[in-house]
């Protein structure tokens, strides 16, 4: 498995740096995003290093959409959300160069406009951890 030193998602990955962690499979780790657009807001991430969506191996462009899909799910299950949205940076806007997909709940109304991503916090870290264990266990009941 790549993994680059330095890379807070390889970190995360490696079970050496903190996440609410949602999904953990072999190919993928699923967690909250400590800046969410909303709460809820979920990152996945392959387990080996891969920068940008061109670089994903073939092997795992289906998984990466299948898993993106459950958690889809997971966050109208979940959290009672409408839908989501869904993005991937490459490169431009993406803060830590690690692909990670971007499921975020929506709702109609929520404020959201074109991509400009409003940020909200967690309350504290119980409120993060429930919002982990929430979706952790909509995602594993979908697949």
């Amino acid at each position: 498995m790549t993994r680059v030193a330095g890379c807070l998602f390889c970190a995360i990955v490696a079970g050496e740096a903190p996440a609410a962690v949602v999904l953990d499979e072999p190919d993928f780790v699923a967690f909250l995003d400590i800046r969410p657009v909303f709460k809820g807001h979920v990152l996945l991430v392959p387990r080996e290093h891969v920068e940008t969506l061109p670089d994903l191996p073939a092997a795992l462009r289906d998984p990466v959409l299948e898993v993106t899909q459950r958690l889809s799910q997971a966050v109208k299950d979940a959290l009672g959300a409408q839908g989501s949205f869904v993005a991937i940076n490459n490169t431009v806007s993406q803060s830590v160069p690690h692909l990670h997909v971007h499921v975020v709940p929506r709702t109609k109304g929520d404020g959201l406009r074109g991509f400009f991503w409003p940020r909200t916090k967690y309350a504290d870290e119980a409120e993060l951890a429930d919002y982990a264990t929430r979706l952790a266990g909509a995602v594993t009941s979908t697949g």
